[in-house]
């Protein structure tokens, strides 16, 4: 007992040199981002799928049988859309996909929940309505799933990651951008992003994936105890500030229910968003917009502007009331100062062969004098990049004070090319 004691002792004795060793040799601890995390959406395509289509029909043969089913099924999906009545031929000319969610299979019968896709471009032709209503802007959705206190989005997979990735929001108005989890997902996009406020933050996040705004599905299960009944609440949030819309709560009678439980949660949180939409309420947030060339909106810096003054206001009452000396309480620009040329945006394109490179050419533009502002518009490492210069004057004075500062210039139709 007492040698495996000391031998146990040795190993710990020397993980811990090791470790020592590692870190006294300058080696960096690297976070792990592969493996088995993500769920790619399987139905992301555009069409109109209609599920839970309930057929239960007799043929010739098992075939016959099956194929009497399915037709029974696109007639009962253009039901539920409230299609116009069509031929069987001219359904299938439509019909894109069968899914098949259940079926028993007999020698002359056939029983089975189906889902059915249509071709939205061939069907929209005979729906109208609401299938032809314009979608709302692309929005990132963060699904949140909440168990015994651990809130998990990307950072490992999930029966609410899983029953999101298995919607098909052809039928939805919601343009919803959907990401599998993947790589650098579970870094970029997690549950500490659900209770961040720096616009900032939110802008090069949404700007990764081409939203512009964001959605939160968050769903809490209770187990009531092991293999028992599943309560699930849900709760969607939208905007970077995690704004409620609604809330609602489903059960399963055990765990093998609760994937059916989600799914039928996913079409709940679907009808939200879309109502949410249709009263206005998802209109995307102005503060995580900028204007051209990276110049904020000038509704926003006029916000911005009155806060610092409200600021500036209270710190010289403090001031005075303290027996100090006020400071001269700086106004803000409102106009262009006589003498002052105006800002215009000018398009340049310059070399980026390296990162170094590219760096190096937003610095250098920055410290001209005149600039007020540069914003990338299109970075390609290896190639040609462009970003957008606000100037306080014209497109010669430009290319003038870049050509000081060692570049070659090309001048073209309110836009240049620099190189060094």
């Amino acid at each position: 007992m007492a040698a495996s004691s000391r031998a146990a002792g040795r190993r710990w004795l020397a993980g811990a040199l090791l470790m020592l060793a590692l870190l006294g040799g300058g080696f960096a601890v690297i976070a792990q981002v592969a493996g088995e995390r993500g769920i790619a959406p399987t139905a992301a395509s555009a069409d109109i799928e209609v599920k839970g289509i309930n057929v239960d029909v007799q043929g010739k043969s098992a075939e016959d049988a099956r194929t009497n089913g399915w037709r029974e099924a696109q007639r009962k999906a253009w039901e539920k859309l409230k299609g116009p009545k069509l031929s069987d031929s001219q359904l299938e000319g439509l019909v894109s996909a069968i899914v098949i969610e259940k079926e028993r299979l007999g020698p002359r019968r056939y029983i089975a929940t189906l889902g059915v896709v249509f071709d939205r471009q061939r069907a929209s032709g005979y729906l109208g309505g609401a299938q032809q209503t314009a979608r709302s802007a692309p929005l990132l959705l963060i699904p949140v799933q909440e168990v015994g206190g651990a809130y998990i989005t990307f950072e490992q997979r999930n029966p609410w990651q899983r029953a999101w990735a298995e919607f098909n929001p052809g039928a939805s108005r919601i343009d919803y951008v959907r990401l599998s989890g993947g790589g650098g997902d579970s870094l970029l996009v997690n549950f500490g992003q659900t209770g961040r406020h720096s616009r900032g933050w939110w802008r090069s996040t949404l700007d990764q994936y081409g939203a512009t705004d964001v959605l939160m599905a968050f769903a809490r299960l209770d187990h009531q105890f092991p293999g028992g009944p599943v309560t699930g609440t849900f709760t969607a949030r939208y905007g970077p500030d995690s704004r409620p819309l609604d809330s609602f709560t489903l059960k399963a009678d055990s765990p093998d229910a609760v994937p059916a439980m989600l799914a039928q949660a996913v079409e709940r949180m679907d009808q939200i968003f879309t109502g949410a939409l249709a009263s206005g309420k998802l209109r995307p947030d102005p503060s995580l917009r900028l204007g051209a060339g990276g110049v904020i909106d000038p509704a926003i810096q006029r916000l911005i502007e009155i806060g610092r003054a409200a600021q500036a206001r209270k710190a010289a009452a403090a001031a005075a009331a303290a027996g100090e000396v006020p400071q001269i309480e700086a106004q803000p620009v409102t106009g262009i100062e006589p003498g002052e040329a105006a800002v215009r945006n000018i398009t340049v394109q310059f070399a980026s062969p390296d990162a170094g490179a590219f760096d190096a050419a937003l610095g250098a533009v920055r410290a001209t004098g005149g600039v007020r502002g540069v914003g990338v518009t299109s970075t390609a490492i290896g190639g040609t990049s462009v970003m957008s210069v606000a100037f306080a004057g014209s497109l010669d004075e430009l290319a003038a004070a870049l050509e000081a500062r060692g570049f070659n210039v090309r001048r073209g139709a309110n836009a240049l090319a620099i190189s060094r």
